[in-house]
């Protein structure tokens, strides 16, 4: 009896020796590993969910050339670097953050929406109802169905018959040689090079569409990247329904700066806008709107254009199809932003110092009050006054900005402060 008891314990203990070998945290003791479970360092896990990203409504989204970034911890937001580590606010319409290729050396970058998640969620509600009867649905597939989608896909190439009746302000006035920019310079798709779409797939074309009907900022940043000249932020990629850009400093938060500050950045922006309508390419931007949240400053004091939604691009090369029966052509894709019912001027009647005067009205007084001696600002004063007048003849205007620039140009130093053109002038001076 007894031998037969030892038996059956000594059984006992080879099988419960073999089953803690079995375990992970058995073998890591074994191995010299630390278990998991009872490291106090554990590196905690970030969970992006579908929804915040907005992969879960994609391909009706921008792209996701950036989510393998996400994903791999390559961007991170700044709540990240608080002691919670949890991902922001999914309400807000952007976020600061921080990007990097080799995980040692961290930028800035910058991590918006083209709507916010309210407005995205009414544009979504707003499909569903108009397109299935349905207050929820999946927005691709009921996007699928309509006829320009399925005109968009045997299409081979990007017409101006496609966009008709879209309602944002860089397809009001479009030409053949923008459309086919646009198809070359797609960052969401494989550079081919061509203005055929044969290298975009069904869905290529679909996240295409629904940017070019939402917001054209980010195909803008795509068609004319500042590594060209042009003012605008760096295009890093998309995820679902958010976009990554280079980071910037808004330009309100300069309207109490150092008098050689703010006439360095009135001069910049005077600069900005006569490059937007005389350029090499022959294309005339022009703006719909401006606020504090249009213009940007990096960190070297570079002045750029930061929110691109509100332009809109007359081709002086190759002439405008003028839009002016646009009502004739809307459909669900004419409605997808917010502002969709907002009434734009007719091609042919847009001037061409219409942003000049929008700038000399909503930006520069802000900029430029009261920070000269009392000649000097009445001087300044007068020359906003005629050129943010729009009922004055063009030439006038034109003629008050360059007065503005006579006026500054003096209180432009040459600094290191101002690294975007240090030493450059110093060179010039000599």
């Amino acid at each position: 009896m007894r031998a037969w008891l030892n038996c059956l314990c000594f059984n006992f203990w080879v099988w419960l020796l073999f089953l803690l070998c079995l375990s992970p945290n058995f073998r890591g003791i074994l191995e010299g590993k630390a278990s998991p479970t009872s490291s106090p360092r554990i590196k905690p896990s970030y969970s992006f969910g579908r929804a915040f990203l907005g992969l879960d409504k994609c391909n009706a989204c921008i792209g996701t050339s950036i989510c393998k970034k996400f994903f791999k911890e390559e961007i991170r937001f700044d709540s990240w670097l608080s002691s919670h580590l949890k991902l922001p606010p999914n309400y807000l319409p952007c976020y600061s953050g921080n990007y990097t290729d080799d995980t040692k050396s961290w930028r800035p970058v910058e991590i918006s929406r083209l709507m916010t998640k309210y407005q995205h969620d009414q544009s979504d509600k707003r499909i569903c109802i108009s397109l299935t009867f349905a207050k929820t649905c999946s927005i691709e597939r009921a996007l699928w169905k309509t006829e320009r989608f399925q005109k968009w896909l045997k299409a081979k190439r990007l017409t101006l018959d496609l966009v008709q009746g879209l309602s944002t302000p860089l397809l009001r006035c479009p030409s053949q040689r923008l459309l086919d920019r646009i198809v070359r310079r797609y960052a969401e798709v494989a550079d081919a090079g061509s203005i055929f779409m044969d290298h975009f797939s069904d869905r290529d074309k679909l996240r295409l569409l629904y940017t070019l009907s939402v917001n054209t900022h980010p195909i803008i940043l795509q068609i004319f990247p500042e590594a060209e000249g042009w003012p605008f932020p760096k295009y890093l990629g998309s995820c679902g329904r958010l976009i990554v850009n280079t980071n910037t400093r808004p330009l309100k938060e300069f309207y109490s700066v150092s008098l050689d500050v703010a006439a360095d950045l009135v001069l910049q922006l005077l600069a900005t806008i006569n490059f937007m309508t005389n350029n090499d390419l022959n294309y005339y931007f022009y703006f719909t709107h401006v606020d504090a949240d249009t213009f940007g400053v990096f960190t070297n004091g570079y002045l750029f254009i930061r929110d691109a939604s509100r332009l809109g691009i007359i081709d002086l090369q190759e002439g405008t199809a003028l839009m002016e029966h646009q009502q004739e052509h809307t459909d669900i894709f004419s409605c997808l932003a917010m502002d969709c019912q907002s009434v734009f001027p007719s091609c042919n009647s847009i001037k061409h110092t219409q942003s000049l005067v929008m700038v000399c009205k909503e930006i520069l007084p802000k900029l430029l009050k009261d920070k000269f001696l009392l000649s000097i600002q009445e001087e300044i004063d007068s020359a906003l006054a005629i050129c943010a007048d729009s009922s004055l003849a063009q030439k006038e205007v034109i003629s008050a900005a360059q007065k503005l620039v006579e006026i500054l140009k003096p209180f432009q130093p040459c600094h290191s402060h101002f690294a975007y053109r240090y030493p450059d002038c110093k060179y010039n001076a000599k």
